[in-house]
């Protein structure tokens, strides 16, 4: 099904809600030429807590450098339009469109089940990362603050975690990011897709612009918590002129890691992008998909492991080797130090943490 697409919305980066790919009824907007409601302006978020019985993800995909990862919230406000989580929405029976960005879900109670899961006898401790789906320091992690939560117990328990964010929020945890970083047991690594504005702001309408990520950039490496970039997602002749800029300014402001995805477009993004691309870039909107194709295998989308990220191609040998040759001539992903897990304290079934006492 394909509705018609809305006109855009003030802070929202999807331009309609189609159907999800479970939904049993299909329903399609025809203009039969009778009055219509008019598009609001903007719609409202909604927040819901999730009874979730479990908050580790285990992770086997060899695409992916870790193990084990966290997502506090289900759908963003962010509203990125390129954001390859959007269809996981359809397994809340949600549009992956504008319900994405409006109808969010938070883990109500992640701290326990945090330490529950860390406290079994049989649990291995590996670094966890944060925002392997969609962002930790999202506008609702503000108030409330179920991101803050996990990494108090990851302070108290001395379990390593890795953070993937836009937001500026990450600031107001420096007072736990600090001593995890001291003792060996963090990275941030901050998404970087443009660095101009305007783009910016019909591509992650609510993110934060690219100076506050770069000021995120400064503030942490000056606290002494490592940080690196990531230049994601790279759209063919859309941002991806930026990308030595964006790896340049980036180690300027202290990153000392790099890493870069090519754009995705999984199920219902490929439909979700094209009307973005329609309504913003209608003059190159072919030829972005022409290029995106190309490095897909002649499709829109490739889930092939040990491509899904990087792409095939002319066109993407060529951001790969300028990636590349970037990196080495302005020193950036010297290789990072592993975190250290030895240090990890598995909590009590009570809740305190084992001592190693007995």
């Amino acid at each position: 099904m394909y509705s018609i697409p809305m006109q855009p919305l003030k802070g929202r980066g999807a331009l309609s809600n189609p159907d999800n790919r479970y939904a049993r009824r299909q329903v399609a907007s025809v203009d039969d030429g009778w009055y219509q409601h008019e598009t609001p302006d903007s719609i409202a978020t909604e927040v819901r807590a999730e009874a979730a019985r479990s908050i580790i993800s285990r992770n086997d995909s060899p695409d992916i450098p870790f193990d084990y990862s966290i997502n506090p919230y289900r759908g963003c406000e962010h509203g990125c339009i390129y954001c390859y989580a959007r269809p996981s929405h359809a397994h809340m029976d949600l549009s992956p469109g504008i319900d994405f960005e409006t109808r969010l879900f938070y883990k109500a109670d992640a701290e326990n089940l945090l330490r529950q899961e860390i406290a079994r006898p049989n649990y291995v401790c590996r670094p966890i990362m944060l925002g392997a789906n969609t962002d930790p320091y999202q506008p609702v992690e503000r108030r409330l603050q179920v991101t803050r939560s996990i990494l108090q117990v990851m302070l108290e328990t001395r379990h390593p975690v890795m953070l993937l964010t836009k937001g500026v929020l990450v600031l107001r945890d420096l007072d736990l990011l600090q001593p995890l970083a001291e003792a060996g047991l963090t990275r941030v690594h901050v998404s970087i897709t443009t660095l101009d504005n305007e783009l910016k702001r019909t591509l992650e309408p609510r993110a934060a612009s690219p100076e506050a990520r770069l000021r995120v950039l400064r503030e942490l490496h000056a606290a002494g918590v490592p940080v690196g970039v990531m230049a994601a997602p790279m759209i063919p002749a859309v941002n991806d002129a930026e990308l030595e800029s964006i790896l340049e300014a980036a180690a300027g402001a202290g990153a000392a890691s790099a890493g870069y995805v090519l754009l995705r477009l999984p199920l219902e993004l490929k439909q979700l992008f094209r009307e973005w691309l329609d309504a913003h870039m209608p003059d190159r909107a072919a030829h972005v998909m022409s290029l995106v194709q190309a490095t897909r295998n002649g499709r829109d989308n490739d889930a092939t492991f040990g491509v899904r990220m990087r792409g095939q191609g002319a066109w993407a040998d060529l951001l790969r080797s300028r990636f590349e040759l970037t990196c080495r001539r302005i020193g950036l992903n010297r290789r990072p130090v592993a975190l250290d897990t030895t240090q990890f304290r598995r909590p009590a079934p009570g809740g305190q943490l084992d001592l190693g006492l007995f």
